[in-house]
């Protein structure tokens, strides 16, 4: 039997949208961004390079790893992580991580009794500030209602199985209030900095579609 919650911001108990079928056509509007940028090239409107560079910064410098220092700063100190959990806007901006629109964050925990999941939908809102560039599944339909209408189905696709009696907390993100999931800290890390812990959180796992690695799977 699944465990269901639900409140003004979250849904609970469960994507079809983790799809990883390419193919080498582009959509209609991946053809329209397309010719955009190829005739404003040509013009000498814009630089390539310069577009490469930013796209570059959010998937790999603004995001994830600020996520990521964000989690293991909560796993090492627990007065941030009392902080993140009171005003996540403060306590995320004070590591210097913003949201471009002045968004506010809030910072959920997933615990041995209940796991968390983001996802927005209406439309694709996503905290850019401490997870760089959504993943094109992300947004696509599928995932945005099937998250919400069996979400325990769409984390086993991602291969996260929870126990039965886990419950699984959906948050429905907005432009206003954007959410950051703090994965459970893995076993046998005690000791390890937060560089290293850093390393074992990935961009999953702070949406909530998988789990933070173990010191043993990221060797």
């Amino acid at each position: 039997m699944h465990n269901n919650h639900r409140d003004h911001h979250s849904h609970s108990d469960g994507h079809d949208g983790h799809d990883h079928h390419h193919d080498n056509h582009y959509s209609d509007m991946q053809a329209r961004v397309r010719a955009l940028e190829t005739l404003l090239t040509q013009k000498g409107l814009i630089d390539p390079a310069a577009i490469d560079a930013i796209v570059e910064t959010y998937e790999t410098k603004v995001g994830p790893r600020n996520g990521a220092h964000v989690v293991a700063k909560a796993w090492s100190e627990p007065a941030f992580a009392e902080w993140l959990k009171a005003d996540a806007t403060a306590a995320i901006a004070r590591l210097g991580y913003t949201g471009r629109q002045g968004e506010h964050m809030r910072a959920v925990f997933n615990t041995p009794d209940t796991h968390n999941m983001v996802v927005c939908t209406l439309c694709s809102c996503y905290p850019w500030a401490v997870l760089g560039l959504p993943p094109v599944w992300y947004k696509a339909p599928a995932y945005r209602s099937r998250a919400v209408i069996n979400p325990r189905a769409v984390l086993e696709e991602f291969g996260v199985t929870l126990n039965a009696d886990k419950k699984i907390r959906v948050w429905d993100s907005t432009a206003e209030l954007r959410y950051l999931v703090i994965p459970e800290r893995p076993a046998g890390t005690e000791g390890m900095d937060e560089a290293a812990l850093a390393a074992l959180v990935t961009r999953d796992s702070m949406i909530g579609t998988g789990l933070a690695l173990s010191p043993e799977t990221a060797r």
